[in-house]
């Protein structure tokens, strides 16, 4: 019986499920993984397939059947504007008319916001897979079924990779950078499959831009894209490139955590909970192996890693146990949901009213602190949208400014940083148009602040080791509190 093998991508992400030297069972057979090493087990009718790429196991999934199924795989990359422009295609198969992106327009029409577009779409030929980042619109393009988790994945890594070699991910950079940006995404994808998404492989093979860099290509004809295969390539830690050397050897962490919350009229918690990430920045010379623990990680659920940390640790003793990539990564992402973890910091007194009679209404707004440990709550904005009727205000405010654009009805006040001592307040009449109706539901609150040197879950970092090198480098360790989408009914 011949044997018609379709492949399908079960995991990429964050999480090494497996990896180099460990184990894998099947029945009564057992393999070892190597890097950059495929392992194929065929029993009947049913084939398993292991393959090890860029320090993160995508396991394959191959299935024997009489007939044949295309392979899942990312055919094109479109890049879309704000404005509904494409400014940007890359194609890997075969060229995929810019057509197909209409589905994608239609979408965005109906949606509310570009972040409310729904992620995966199906159209009669194609699946679009799409995120929003930064402004912009990745759109993928694929034929045939795949896990949406893969692609969105790899749509962020792309996006990722903009900003560690531009510095930003905008549409203005990435058209100054074309050239590179085609490289990077020839690189990245192989004939529609994950590569390489390491910054310290794709750095070594296809070198960020500079202008003198820029300048001597230009001059001499030569390209970025590099003539040896990186050192890291077919290294079992293809994360971090060999021979790092600094004169100044240091570690530095951001842990940064988002309130999500709803507060209703009485000030009352409805719901709340954490989104936080820990930003590394790490310049070790040779090959370190850090240790990183907190104070109390039983409070972290939903906890998603960088490929390099060893999730056996952090299973077993809920330490960071990882060789660091160079320079800038993301460490981890986790997510606080138990609502009596969340403390809330700040309160909103507010009232806002409308006359009966449809001829004004009443605001009355006054914020203070509440429990920060002390710290400063800086960067409070209040944005409220106002119902059609609202044609203009007449505030004062005693701290800060405020603004209202009659066209948008949206209404801001821009009040800084709260002093304790002297509590902001803004009040005063709202004018509806004439012979409105009274409004039926009263506008919400968006809330935006932020606080330095606070984690506002209680996460705290005890202690950074490092074995396998003998210098001492310089560590360090920062906390800031923003608000997500952060809320206050009226």
């Amino acid at each position: 019986m011949a044997c018609v093998c379709v492949c399908v991508f079960v995991c990429l992400g964050h999480l090494r499920v497996a990896g180099a030297g460990d184990s894998v069972f099947f029945g009564e057979t057992t393999f070892s993984l190597f890097s950059s090493e495929s392992l194929c087990f065929f029993g009947g009718e049913v084939c398993f397939c292991f393959l090890v790429f860029d320090a993160m196991l995508c396991s394959l999934y191959l299935h024997v059947s009489n007939s044949v199924s295309e392979v899942a795989m990312i055919h094109s990359l479109f890049l879309i504007n704000p404005s509904g422009d494409v400014f940007l295609e890359k194609h890997w198969r075969r060229v995929v008319g810019r057509s197909v992106c209409d589905y994608f327009f239609e979408a965005r029409e109906r949606a509310g916001g570009p972040e409310d577009v729904p992620p995966v779409l199906q159209t009669p030929h194609h699946y679009l897979i799409s995120i929003y980042r930064d402004g912009l619109f990745f759109l993928s393009v694929i034929q045939a079924e795949a896990p949406p988790l893969f692609v969105i994945e790899f749509l962020h890594r792309v996006a990722e990779m903009f900003q560690d070699y531009f510095g930003e991910c905008s549409e203005t950079v990435i058209k100054d950078n074309v050239v590179t940006v085609y490289e990077l995404l020839e690189e990245m994808l192989d004939n529609g499959f994950p590569l390489a998404t390491e910054s310290n492989i794709l750095k070594e093979m296809i070198r960020p831009p500079t202008i003198l860099r820029t300048m001597v290509n230009t001059l001499t004809g030569t390209s970025n894209v590099g003539e040896k295969l990186p050192t890291g390539q077919l290294s079992t830690i293809p994360w971090r490139r060999s021979g790092v050397k600094y004169t100044n050897n240091e570690a530095y962490f951001d842990v940064i955590e988002e309130i999500d919350a709803i507060v209703d009229k009485s000030g009352t918690t409805v719901c709340a909970e954490i989104q936080g990430v820990i930003e590394a920045c790490v310049k070790l010379s040779g090959m370190p192996d850090l240790t990183l623990s907190f104070m109390n990680p039983r409070l972290l659920d939903d906890v998603s890693f960088h490929p390099c940390v060893r999730f056996k640790r952090w299973e077993s003793e809920r330490v960071l146990s990882f060789i660091p990539p160079d320079g800038n990564f993301t460490l981890m992402t986790y997510h606080v949901s138990a609502q009596n973890l969340v403390a809330i910091p700040v309160y909103v007194k507010q009232s806002i009213s409308f006359f009966e009679s449809g001829s004004g209404g009443r605001l009355d707004l006054t914020v203070g602190p509440k429990q920060t440990m002390g710290k400063t709550v800086e960067g409070f904005v209040i944005t409220i949208h106002m119902p059609k009727a609202v044609l203009s205000t007449n505030l004062t405010a005693t701290q800060g400014s405020y603004t209202y654009d009659p066209t948008t009805k949206v209404l801001v006040w821009d009040i800084g940083r709260l002093n304790p001592q002297k509590l902001p307040n803004l009040r005063g009449s709202l004018s509806l148009q004439t012979g409105a109706p009274k409004p039926e539901d009263n506008p919400s609150l968006n809330i935006a602040l932020k606080i330095q040197q606070l984690a506002i879950s209680g996460l705290k970092v005890n202690r950074l080791d490092m074995y396998g090198e003998k210098y001492k480098p310089f560590k360090g360790v920062k906390y800031l509190t923003k608000a997500g989408k952060f809320q206050v009914r009226t």
